[in-house]
């Protein structure tokens, strides 16, 4: 609870509730850890090539912070190249009044590891998608895209379209997502396009959350909860607010939903 109290905006990544009670459960009692804010959250349907392993991508915010106001599930059917993706992204339309910006799309990604370089670069399709249904440039990527530690070879970032001028990525290769000791990788991003969205960021503000240090916590016992780091970024709020509002990411596994049911 501490760490997704913690955030206007969260997104949890490989969700597996097939009792559809785990996410509604989380939310009741995280009204109930935090009582001076309203949580809801909205969800895309189960995901994956086959029935035996699906996930789904999890939206949990302040109802005081953003209001949802669209979303959609990513056909992949685009004509030659269906089905490029192991998990659809769930694109998902936020108006966020108190930050500078006003209004920004999200876009999560939970990348398949063998075929991450071609899973990230597709998702410039979705951007094209996005823009020619609702007409807004502001968007964040964000997820696992299993980026780095030989995933994603820098020389085939040549392939992949996001990594251009016209997009911003705010978590860089040295920084480490993994809880693990043994691991020091950036799986994890935050990609962003659009001006008006890149003057809207905190400087300095992406990082991963070091939640055992925070919490003063093994890595066994952080292990139960995620062996990924939180990423975060912040938002400016408009002149009428103060402080900043905060978008979250973090990857969720099985453990901590066993908890919940």
């Amino acid at each position: 609870m501490a760490i997704v109290s913690r955030c206007d905006v969260c997104l949890l990544q490989e969700v597996r509730d097939n009792k559809k009670t785990a996410i509604p459960r989380l939310i009741d009692r995280l009204n109930n850890y935090e009582r001076k804010h309203k949580y809801t959250y909205v969800s895309s349907g189960r995901l994956g090539r086959t029935q035996i392993y699906q996930e789904q991508y999890v939206f949990v915010f302040r109802t005081e912070s953003v209001s949802l106001l669209d979303q959609y599930q990513y056909p992949d059917t685009q004509k030659g190249d269906e089905d490029a993706f192991a998990r659809e992204p769930f694109i998902v339309r936020f108006r966020a009044p108190k930050t500078v910006i006003g209004e920004f799309v999200l876009i999560p990604m939970h990348t398949s590891p063998s075929n991450a370089t071609k899973e990230i670069d597709e998702l410039y399709d979705v951007f094209v998608d996005i823009k020619r249904r609702w007409g807004i440039e502001d968007i964040f990527f964000l997820g696992d895209f299993n980026a780095a530690c030989g995933y994603v070879a820098k020389k085939n970032r040549k392939k992949i379209r996001l990594y251009s001028d016209t997009f911003l990525w705010l978590i860089d290769d040295f920084q480490d997502t993994t809880v693990r000791a043994t691991t020091t990788c950036a799986y994890d991003r935050i990609v962003v396009h659009g001006e008006s969205l890149r003057r809207a960021i905190v400087p300095s503000s992406a990082q991963p959350f070091n939640f055992p240090n925070e919490y003063r916590i093994s890595e066994e016992t952080a292990l139960r909860v995620s062996d990924h780091y939180p990423i975060e970024v912040d938002l400016i709020k408009s002149e009428s607010e103060k402080g900043s509002i905060i978008l979250f990411q973090i990857t969720l596994g099985l453990p901590l939903l066993l908890q919940l049911n």
